[in-house]
């Protein structure tokens, strides 16, 4: 037996893990699993559970509906909590087909062609992302709206702060899943919280952010709270983000951003990274911020980037530099929201990034004025475009960006298309409550 599955087994034992659930992610980033009891173990870790795939949007047709599980072992944890049928663990699986072969609508295994790429040419993204979310008293499921819990605001604490102790018991459930917690703290929005995790590389950060969004709802509701990652779920208050730190190392671990004798110590590759990143990123938000409700947190007055830009000193751009520099050396890409397929989302960051330096996009002047503060006419003056205004101009810039096409996947970039394109036109048929306010007696 392969050492690393008889360590599962021994710890399955060891902590009366009863059950295990196999963990994978839907190509609109929501998280679905399998549950099996301990008698199915060692199945499960030999990757011979299979599941209906016809069942999981954007997945298979009816008539091929049989996919495999494929765990990878490194990803195992036992949850910390106890139940009345012993401890859980968990294992994030690979999707593919019946005969083991690669499935092209697999998230995960479509980040690691990526990944595989960079490889090629000599790199490793590092990624950190700042994901922020919303706590809301109950369960989220009555009706009104949600109830804001808390009158807090930027790392405020405790009466003001509610959901303090539930913000540190999900940060203990975290490192006790294997997570370096480096922050955690009430954001700007009353019942607003981020928590930060060390950077790792691409795949295992896409695959932490999958298990912190899971911890995130399951203790919150262990505290009578509803955890929500949705983009701007209150009017006039700031939306949720998910910043990502990201960086490229040599494959003998030198940071690549980082030249002590260039202009801002910041080597040709990370200029050329970030000029990719800005030449795409019209259609990259698109998968960033995958949402109808994503574009309604990209508005001027909230803090969150609307514009096309760089800087190496302010934070109204979509990229920004952090001061440090030698190994921390990184660009900050301010746009993309919790609700993204973290796979996806890492996937065509990496991809528009490389692009910028195969093709050496130089990233231009930054800018360090508030660009917030600027005309239209010293916008255009500096070339700056703004993001597009909906999900439905994103994804026409989508359609057209082959780069980000070829990243995705023609699998998963059709399916992906198609449900977004579905979302779209369901929301633009309802009349919303505003419409009737404004309206209905004027006209």
């Amino acid at each position: 037996m392969p050492k690393r599955k008889a360590e599962i087994l021994r710890i399955c034992e060891e902590e009366d893990v009863h059950f295990l659930r196999l963990q994978f992610i839907d190509i609109d980033g929501i998280i679905k699993n399998v549950e099996i009891p301990r008698s199915q173990f060692e199945k499960a870790l030999d990757g011979e559970i299979m599941f209906d795939g016809s069942s999981i949007e954007g997945f298979t047709r009816i008539e091929e509906s049989d996919m495999l599980l494929l765990p990878d072992l490194d990803t195992f944890g036992v949850f910390p909590w106890e139940t009345e049928h012993g401890r859980v663990g968990r294992l994030i699986c690979d999707i593919a087909n019946p005969d083991a072969s690669e499935f092209a609508g697999c998230p995960r295994t479509q980040l690691k062609k990526i990944v595989a790429r960079a490889k090629k040419m000599g790199y490793t993204m590092m990624a950190g992302p700042e994901a922020e979310f919303f706590l809301f008293a109950g369960n989220g499921e009555t009706g009104g709206g949600p109830s804001i819990h808390d009158k807090g605001g930027y790392f405020d604490l405790s009466p003001l702060d509610r959901g303090e102790e539930a913000r540190r018991d999900i940060t203990l459930v975290l490192e006790a899943m294997g997570f370096e917690v480096e922050a955690a703290h009430h954001e700007v929005a009353p019942g607003q919280h981020e928590i930060d995790f060390k950077y790792a590389d691409a795949v295992t950060t896409a695959d932490n952010v999958v298990t912190f969004r899971f911890v995130v709802k399951k203790v919150a509701l262990m505290h009578g709270l509803h955890a929500s990652f949705m983009p701007k779920p209150l009017a006039g208050l700031n939306g949720s983000g998910m910043h990502t730190h990201q960086s490229l190392f040599t494959l003998d671990g030198e940071n690549a951003f980082w030249d002590p004798k260039a202009q801002w110590e910041l080597s040709t590759v990370a200029r050329q990274y970030i000029g990719g990143l800005l030449r795409h990123a019209r259609a990259m938000v698109a998968v960033t911020n995958p949402l109808v409700n994503s574009y309604k947190r990209l508005v001027p007055g909230y803090e969150a980037p609307v514009n096309v830009a760089w800087s190496e000193k302010n934070r109204s751009p979509m990229v920004r530099v952090p001061a440090r520099r030698g190994v921390g050396t990184r660009c900050e890409v301010r746009v993309p929201d919790p609700s993204a397929n973290p796979y996806l989302a890492l996937g065509v960051m990496l991809a528009a990034g490389l692009d910028g330096i195969e093709k050496g996009i130089d990233c231009g002047e930054p800018v360090n004025k508030n660009i917030f503060e600027m005309s239209q006419r010293e916008k255009r003056r500096l070339k700056i475009v703004q993001l597009p205004a909906n999900l439905e101009e994103a994804l026409v810039f989508l359609e057209k960006d082959e780069v980000l096409k070829a990243a995705m996947g023609e699998h998963i970039f059709e399916h992906f298309l198609h449900n977004k394109r579905r979302e779209w036109a369901e929301y633009i048929q309802v009349i919303h409550p505003w419409e009737q306010e404004r309206y209905l007696d004027r006209y």
